[in-house]
């Protein structure tokens, strides 16, 4: 054992422990196999209820990217961290996945994790702490390819009292009409429910009580589908889901017919981006005539309308010392949101001749205040991005 490593295991365990809570799930876990001290440590029920109580306020990035005829890699970001970390995912999949498959990456909560097979069209979950892969039966709308789900319309909610089961909510038109499609992994069964429209009150904003769902986004507005949150896995849905249609009032709509979720070159100065019933604008300008390059010289956020829900309502335009900072030319745009407990987090994704940059904001709307989390470099430089997510705590067990 080396000595670093005994020196450590001689501290008082309330200091070891104390030390260890400060670490992110991944530095936990490595830390397991350096002797039976430590892994009791980390083992004790005490240990895990602490950990598991701070880490539930804790936001996590986590980034999917694939190299030609390499193995694609996981990486994640907490927000209470100051690096990226590599989550080994690859070994998971080799006895489940065909040979030749394409993976995406959809969305996470706590240790649960959703991909989509692009050749089967198979839907996978993966228990990051078991290391348990199951394959999902389709949907009642049948096999999906991968460019069928939308990030803005979908929600992955893992169960609170038992942490290896979840639920899976997406919204999508079936039969014309805006509908609601549920999965839950403790009877492993489908279930939908098409939404009725109604005029929205205010309460459907209380943070965390109502999870909205993209039904469709287009350039005269979005059909947005919402649910009250289900909290228990061995529920179903109770409510009939409310359609949600908001628009832009006259005095917005010119402006804002433009391109929807995701900007190429010079073929749009307008990119909007989608989540739990918010939108983000992101305007920008050529670098010069002759270049394809961009930089980004306004971004707005924008909520549904508190009164009816019927108009898309302007709340807040980042501050220009913010854009001045993350402005950098880029050739292409995509972006990710959401919105937990009064904050409002995008995460903006820029590609210039191969290489990327990660932007993530986030916007508190009790006190109006735009911050911007630097993050390091990830080393993507020729990689593609096959998903990106924000994502609870991860969760020990």
């Amino acid at each position: 054992m080396p000595t670093k490593a005994i020196s450590f295991c001689l501290l008082p365990s309330e200091l070891i422990q104390y030390i260890i809570l400060q670490l992110s799930l991944p530095e936990i876990i490595q830390l397991k196999s350096v002797n039976k001290s430590i892994f009791s440590i980390i083992s004790d029920g005490d240990f895990i209820r602490n950990y598991n109580h701070q880490s539930s306020s804790a936001t996590w990035l986590f980034l999917y990217k694939k190299r030609w005829r390499r193995e694609a890699l996981l990486y994640g970001f907490a927000d209470s961290s100051n690096r990226w970390f590599n989550i080994l995912i690859c070994d998971m999949f080799k006895q489940v996945v065909p040979p030749g498959e394409d993976v995406y990456f959809l969305t996470a909560n706590a240790n649960i994790f959703l991909f989509a097979l692009n050749n089967t069209q198979q839907l996978m979950s993966l228990d990051i702490m078991t290391r348990v892969v199951k394959n999902i039966p389709p949907s009642p709308l049948g096999p999906r390819g991968t460019s069928s789900w939308r990030r803005s319309g979908m929600k992955l909610l893992s169960c609170p009292h038992c942490p290896n089961h979840f639920r899976f909510l997406f919204a999508e038109y079936h039969e014309n009409r805006p509908t609601l499609f549920e999965y839950n992994s403790r009877v492993e069964r489908w279930e939908y429910c098409w939404g009725r429209d109604e005029v929205v009150c205010q309460d459907y904003y209380l943070d965390d009580e109502f999870i909205f769902l993209s039904a469709s986004n287009g350039r005269n507005g979005s059909v947005i589908i919402g649910v009250v949150r289900p909290y228990e896995c061995n529920t179903t849905i109770t409510t009939t889901p409310l359609v949600i249609r908001p628009t832009f009032n006259e005095q917005h709509a010119e402006d804002h017919r433009l391109a929807v979720g995701f900007s190429w070159g010079n073929s749009i100065d307008l990119l909007h981006v989608y989540g739990d019933g918010n939108m983000m604008t992101i305007r920008s300008d050529k670098v010069n005539n002759n270049s394809n390059k961009r930089k980004i010289k306004r971004i707005e956020l924008w909520g549904l309308s508190r009164n009816n829900g019927k108009y898309w309502e302007f709340a807040s335009t980042a501050p220009n010392e913010l854009i001045h900072k993350i402005s950098k030319p880029y050739g292409a745009m995509m972006g990710c949101m959401q919105k937990t407990q009064g904050v409002t987090r995008a995460i903006l994704m820029t590609n210039l001749e191969g290489t990327w940059e990660t932007i993530w904001l986030s916007y508190n709307n009790n006190n109006n205040h735009w911050a911007w989390l630097q993050l390091p470099d990830c080393n993507m430089k020729g990689s593609n991005l096959a998903g990106v997510t924000f994502s609870s705590g991860l969760t020990l067990s």
